[in-house]
């Protein structure tokens, strides 16, 4: 028997649409994160980008269970010595809600080569309207 490895003219991808709100963050991330690798599908190689594109609209309508909105600290360092700041979620969601789901997605996907092509399928959006309605997204319920 041989292992099945899909060509790139072998990929097909869909679109998919994932409504955020009242959703919690973790289960949501986890989800996209499947889709965005492949795992859903049954050609799905670690080795190889096979995955769909994610729509995620209503970004800031996401949920955080307990008191994450105060105590989930995001940091950022600029390179130099002293110089890292931090956030909570509750100010991140103020400025850049979307970054909030993408830093989630990003968390799941495997830290490796693929990482960045597959962020790249993830568009999210803070209002229910996206701009990708010619590729015929499909609803996805997670």
């Amino acid at each position: 028997m041989n292992t099945y490895s899909p060509k790139a003219g072998e990929i097909k991808r869909e679109w998919h649409v994932v409504d955020a709100e009242g959703k919690v963050l973790g289960r949501l991330a986890t989800r996209i994160a499947e889709i965005l690798m492949g795992k859903h599908k049954p050609t799905f190689v670690p080795h190889i980008d096979v995955g769909d594109f994610v729509i995620v609209t209503n970004a800031d309508k996401v949920v955080l269970t307990g008191a994450k909105w105060s105590d989930k600290q995001y940091y950022h360092h600029s390179g130099y010595p002293g110089g890292i700041s931090s956030r909570n979620a509750e100010k991140v969601k103020e400025k850049f809600p979307e970054r909030i789901i993408e830093h989630a997605v990003r968390g799941m996907l495997p830290n490796n080569k693929l990482r960045d092509r597959r962020m790249r399928k993830l568009k999210v959006y803070t209002t229910s309207d996206h701009p990708h309605e010619a590729q015929g997204p499909k609803k996805l319920e997670i």
